[in-house]
Formats: C-alpha cells, structure tokens, sequence
C-alpha cells in the first residue's frame, strides 16, 4: 500500500512538472512573439525638426511608450517607412540623448533614431545603418544681434557659443579662434531658451534644426556660413543606431535604399512645416 502511494506522489509531483514547464514555456513564447513583432527606437523627442514632442496624434504623430504624449517628426516619419518595411509595429520609447546608447545596448530599444551621426567615436560602441540624412553645421544667434551677418565662423571671435553635449555639435566650436564656448547643453530646447535669455550668443546646429528654430522663434536665425565648419560626413549625417552585428541592418538598409531623396526631403519639408509652435 506505502508503495502505491509512492508511486502515485511521484507521478503526480512529475505531472505538476511538466504543466508548470509548460506553462513557463507559453508565457515565454509569448512574450517572444511580442517583441519580434514590434520595432522598437529610442529618441529625445526634444530635437525638432528631426523629433519633437506633441499631446495628440496629429501631422502623423506616434504615441510615446508608456506615455501620454505623442512623437512627432522626421526621425517618426522614416520610422515609420522602417517598421512598415519590417512587417512590424512601431513602438517610441522618449529617452536622454546620454541614455539611447545604453538603452540600445541593453536590449531596451531595437534602433535609435534620433538625428544621431555615425561618427567614429560611436562606432566603436554600437554600429550604424546607411544615412538617411545628410545635412550641414550651421550657427543660430538672435536676429538684429551682432553675429547676424557673420559669413565667417571666424566672425564670431569672442562670442559665447555651445552645442550638444556629446555630439560634433560641441566639438566643431574650436575651430573657431577666441570664441568664448560655453558648457555643452542637454538638449535643443534647453539652447533655445539660453538664447532667448542672452545667456549665450549662439549654438551650434544642423540645418534642418536652424530652419526649425527661427521658424518657431521669431528673434532668432539661422547663420549659414560661406567660410564655416570643417566637418566630414559621418558627422553631418544621420542614421539609425544598432547593436553591433544585429539582423536589422541589412534588412534597415534594404528599406532605406527605396527611398528617394526627393522623398526623403519632401518628409523633411513637412516636418519642419509641422513642428509645434512651442518648440
């Protein structure tokens, strides 16, 4: 009898087992299943015309991940263009700039999209898809100010100047001779309100960025300059952040490759028109 119900505690205990393993095995399943069903990219959501925040869905604007606001801008638009060509949903989680590198490393995000330049230094960490932008480094000082006319960055010798910090943003300012530079700033919106403070004279930009500035602030303008920054292309230019050696990239690349650049700047175009008014 003691050895019958042996038996049956032990087929019954190996029973509850196997459920169990199942059960963990379905959870987990699908739980996979989400993830490869969603394309997930970081941004500041803070760097209009690229990307920007907004409360409601309109001009094409993508909820924020756990959020209640809203992602709107060129960065959304090509995401977008990315996740339709994947065959998977967009999902847009709002992240520091100095936070998209880990979040990408750690498995949080899929890509960053976020007007991020594939320079050498960032290569180094994660790797990089083919450019889906290319622009310029341009200055944006207050309009009647002294640095409006400058034609020269050497022009504004002794002016206070910054960019981003961590970008080619901050580091171009030395080539320009006995400029005053700044501490390197968080973000866009944090520059633009230190220029319309006079905390300093200018910031440091790309074109798409200035174009969007003095379009939403009417003090401000955008300097292009016919002696300006010296630059090269992977510090102009703008593509999407993966992990090293991920699936993505080939498959990214793929997409990217059937949109034209009469395309690509007519999604600019719009997204500078678009902008919120408070940005």
């Amino acid at each position: 009898m003691k050895k019958k119900f042996l038996l049956l505690t032990v087929f019954v205990s190996v029973l509850l087992l196997l459920v169990a393993c199942g059960t963990d095995n379905t959870e987990n399943s699908g739980s996979t299943s989400k993830e490869s069903d969603t394309f997930t990219i970081g941004l500041e959501a803070g760097y209009p015309p690229f990307n920007w925040t907004q409360m409601d869905d309109s001009n094409g604007g993508v909820k924020l991940d756990g959020n209640a606001e809203y992602a709107g801008g060129y960065d959304v638009e090509m995401a977008k263009k990315i996740a339709e060509g994947l065959g998977k949903e967009l999902v847009i989680v709002k992240t520091e700039w100095d936070g998209l590198v880990p979040a990408l490393t750690s498995g949080k995000i899929n890509a960053i999209m976020a007007g991020m330049s594939p320079t050498k230094e960032r290569k180094e960490t994660i790797d990089f898809s083919d450019n889906y932008y290319t622009s310029n480094f341009v200055m944006v000082v207050k309009k009647g100010g002294p640095y409006e006319g400058a034609t020269s960055i050497q022009d504004l010798k002794g002016a206070k100047v910054t960019g981003q910090l961590n970008t080619s943003h901050y580091g171009v300012i030395d080539q320009i001779d006995g400029v005053k530079k700044q501490t390197a700033m968080d973000n866009f919106p944090t520059m633009r309100v230190a220029l319309e403070s006079g905390k300093i004279d200018g910031y440091v930009s790309e074109r798409p960025e200035g174009i969007s500035a003095s379009s939403a602030n009417e003090n401000f303008v955008m300097v292009e300059f016919t002696d300006g920054f010296k630059a090269s292309e992977e510090e102009t230019a703008v593509a999407v952040g993966l992990k090293k050696d991920s699936e993505l990239t080939e498959k990214i690349n793929e997409i990217l490759a059937k949109i034209t650049e009469e395309e690509r700047q007519d999604i600019m175009d719009n997204a500078i028109k678009n902008q919120p008014a408070a940005e």
